[in-house]
């Protein structure tokens, strides 16, 4: 089994113009919780809960470093009505390593500033539709 470190892990979505940009330089975290959903189709007599698969879902949570030309194309697909394309490596977009790929609604993007700290970023977007697995080339 091959581990990797996540310093590595590479992000690129969608700009307001169509072409994939990568905010990798300036994001420290990035978490892409995918579920399942579950129907419940236990009858009477039954003494145990069975269930079907349902639908899935997945989000993903960035965030990092604020920077102004990011801001300036994240700030503009922020509720635009087309969805976004995006590229997800784990362990970097390297020829051969895991990528994630798929479109997404941006629902959040926030920058927060304190008196004594860099001013980060955060984006929030939303799975529509399914993910493909596949490798960078």
């Amino acid at each position: 089994m091959a581990f990797v470190h996540g310093k590595s892990a590479a992000f690129k979505l969608d700009n307001a113009a169509g072409s994939l940009v990568d905010y990798s330089a300036y994001l420290e975290d990035i978490s892409f919780p995918r579920s399942v959903e579950t129907a419940e189709t236990t009858a009477f007599g039954s003494s145990a809960k069975s269930y079907i698969t349902g639908l899935s879902d997945a989000t993903i949570s960035l965030s990092g470093k604020f920077d102004s030309a990011s801001d300036a194309t994240l700030a503009a697909v922020l509720g635009q009505s087309a969805t976004l394309s995006f590229e997800y490596g784990p362990a970097g977009s390297g020829s051969g390593l895991v990528k994630y790929s798929g479109e997404a609604i941006m629902t959040s993007y926030e920058v927060s500033a304190t008196v004594g700290d860099v001013v980060t970023a955060s984006v929030e977007l939303q799975v529509t539709g399914a993910i493909t697995r596949g490798t960078f080339a």
